[in-house]
């Protein structure tokens, strides 16, 4: 859960480097900056931890599915950047959590119990409360790019459940960013942008804030039933709410403090109910 928290907060920081460059570069350009900023830290720590031969010791087929799909959760979620706020696009692409836990609980066959789906309902609400009752801002392309992401990410985590019993972190964390550079950078080839001089600085964050982060959710979701950490990514929320404020000058208004308190408390909760979870377990 601790490298959830982790993840949450270096990928919101991630989110916002893209977010800064996502109005100089086509959405295909930044998922490829994505993979090719992180993947040097990646490769030397690969190596460093485990060695080379666990790079190719795989399971292939999830490997591809995962780095297809994380061409369009870069892609589809840097266009929607482009038009809104972060605290904003982490509140629609909160319907990961559930998808996440719906997913584990058919497919991996997870056990959740009612309070935990109880928190889980109870934090969406929390997102419904920014979305305002109608839901409007479902209904618009950059709104829709973020719930395609957000599909991708929970297939994803999902894949990561599976290939975590048999590859290792290193393994997984490379190959991802491995196939979304090379994969992102040929379909942006031809649409390519070159960096201005004032975002080499946002690339460095945007590489260590990327290698971090995804180290620390595969790590997290390899680790942990995905039912039982998904709900963490609420706490996003708070992040993207202080990010807007410092970078963009953006104040959320009282209904969407009033959601993030919602999301919050049902986010204390779970972390307290894992905790009494494993003292009971581990006595």
């Amino acid at each position: 859960m601790l490298s959830m928290l982790l993840a949450v907060a270096a990928f919101s920081l991630m989110d916002a480097s893209l977010k800064t460059l996502a109005p100089d570069y086509p959405p295909m350009q930044l998922a490829a900056l994505r993979g090719l900023s992180s993947l040097p830290l990646i490769t030397l720590w690969a190596l460093v931890d485990g060695g080379p031969g666990q790079l190719l010791r795989v399971r292939w087929p999830l490997h591809i599915l995962r780095g297809l799909l994380s061409i369009v959760m870069l892609a589809t979620f840097a266009y929607a950047l482009r038009t809104l706020p972060l605290a904003e696009t982490y509140a629609l692409f909160f319907v990961a959590p559930l998808l996440i836990t719906a997913m584990a609980a058919l497919v991996l066959h997870e056990r959740v119990d009612w309070r935990g789906w109880t928190a889980i309902a109870t934090g969406f609400c929390g997102t419904l409360i920014v979305l305002r009752p109608t839901g409007a801002g479902v209904l618009t392309l950059a709104g829709l790019a973020v719930l395609v992401s957000a599909a991708g990410y929970a297939v994803s985590a999902i894949a990561v459940r599976v290939l975590g019993r048999s590859d290792t972190t290193q393994a997984m964390v490379f190959w991802v960013l491995m196939m979304t550079s090379v994969f992102a950078s040929a379909l942006s080839f031809r649409d390519w942008t070159p960096i201005r001089d004032e975002h080499w600085r946002v690339l460095v964050v945007l590489g260590v804030t990327g290698a971090v982060g995804q180290y620390a959710i595969t790590d997290a979701f390899r680790r942990a039933a995905a039912s039982r950490i998904a709900p963490l990514e609420y706490t996003a929320l708070i992040w993207g709410i202080i990010l807007d404020r410092v970078l963009w000058n953006t104040l959320p208004d009282a209904i969407t403090l009033t959601g993030a308190a919602v999301i919050v408390a049902s986010g204390l909760y779970l972390l307290r109910r894992e905790r009494v979870h494993s003292e009971s377990e581990h006595p």
